[in-house]
This record gives C-alpha cells, structure tokens and sequence, in this order.
C-alpha cells in the first residue's frame, strides 16, 4: 500500500505499508515495513522494518516473534533509532475482521503496542469499502519518538478502493488521527498537530 496524504493541518505525507511472507501454511517468515516522508520538510521521515518467525497456531491465525527496527530523521533528530523484540498475531476474526495485534519491547526496556483492525466489505465485486483502525499505546513512553505514557494516538480511515486486478487497485480515502494525554502534549510543544484529518489517494499493489 502507498499513499498521499493531504492533511487540514500539518504537512503532506508520503506513506508506505508492504508486508509478505516465504514459506508454507504453517511456518512463515514474514518481512513488513511502513512509513512516513514529510514532503514539506524534505528529510522527516520514520520508518520501521520487522523480520518475524510465524507459526499457523489455529485455522487464519499466526502467531509472530521477531524483531522490529524503527528509526526517525529529520532536525533535531539525527540518529533516532530504536531495536525491539516482537511478538504478535495476525489473523481472520469473526465477521472477517483482519485484526493484527502487536507488543514491542525495546532494547532499553521499554514496553509499547499497536493494534490493527480491518475489514473488506464488497460494494461490488471489484468496489471495496475499507474501515481500518490503529491503536497505540507505550507503557514508558520514549521521547525520541515524541510519546509519553498511555495511549498514544487512534487512527481512523475509511478507503474505497477500485480492484483493476486483484494485484491493482487504486484507492481514495478520509483518515483522522488524534493524539492523547501527554504524546498531544508533546506534539503542541513542537507546534504539531495533535490532531488532524488527511485526504488519502492511494493504490494497493499485491504479487
């Protein structure tokens, strides 16, 4: 998935979130990445790669461990990184919901999660409506990330995409994204947004 984001407050973004596996049903090695580019300040972008060991624990579900990388650039940031442990699942719920749950545990300790939820819902056969929902939270919260402890921020979206083929469908969208307790209060310090609705123009590509 790539996309441009166009948001009523803050810079546009440049987004990516790829993911895929090698392997058979029942043990994979899954690779992800996603990410951010500030197109308006050029070198702000965050990005995060995860090489994860799944195991088919139940039929749709896998349970994943690995390790995550996360890094940040941009002024003031230099050299922001962050290696964590991971373990999560990944699967179909009921009502066919994709739901991704995950638990990082960095390498100075501290404890942060997400969570994932989509759903596919067929308007047509080629017309797919998409709500999709992000969560996250951190026990210690992590400065360099600009996050404190709690909840951090939801993400909200909603995308109809258009399925050319299966592996091309271009898609266009609405996303809000809050931020909560003393992560809203970190983004006001450095006059960010702590919250925002963005326009989305996409495509979701698959091989």
């Amino acid at each position: 998935m790539l996309d441009y984001r166009a948001y009523t407050a803050g810079p546009p973004t440049l987004t990516w979130d790829f993911f895929g596996w090698l392997g058979g049903d029942y043990n994979r090695l899954w690779i992800k990445t996603e990410g951010d580019q500030n197109l308006n300040r050029g070198n702000g972008v965050q990005g995060d790669f995860q090489l994860l060991y799944g195991r088919l624990i139940a039929p749709f579900w896998d349970l994943q461990a690995g390790l995550r990388y996360n890094g940040i650039t941009g002024p003031n940031r230099s050299g922001n990184s962050r290696a964590y442990a991971v373990i999560g699942l990944q699967g179909l719920a009921p009502g066919y919901f994709d739901i991704e749950p995950s638990l990082y545990i960095s390498d100075r300790g501290e404890v942060s999660g997400e969570i994932t939820v989509t759903k596919d819902i067929y308007l047509t056969q080629r017309l797919v409506l998409q709500p999709r929902f992000e969560g996250h939270f951190s026990v210690q919260g992590d400065r360099k990330f600009d996050t404190a402890s709690g909840i951090n921020q939801t993400d909200l979206g909603l995308r109809l995409r258009y399925e050319l083929r299966r592996e091309f469908a271009p898609y266009i969208g609405v996303s809000w994204q809050q931020k909560y307790g003393g992560t809203a209060s970190i983004a006001r310090s450095e006059r960010e947004p702590a919250s925002a609705v963005a326009f989305v123009v996409g495509v979701r590509l698959s091989f």
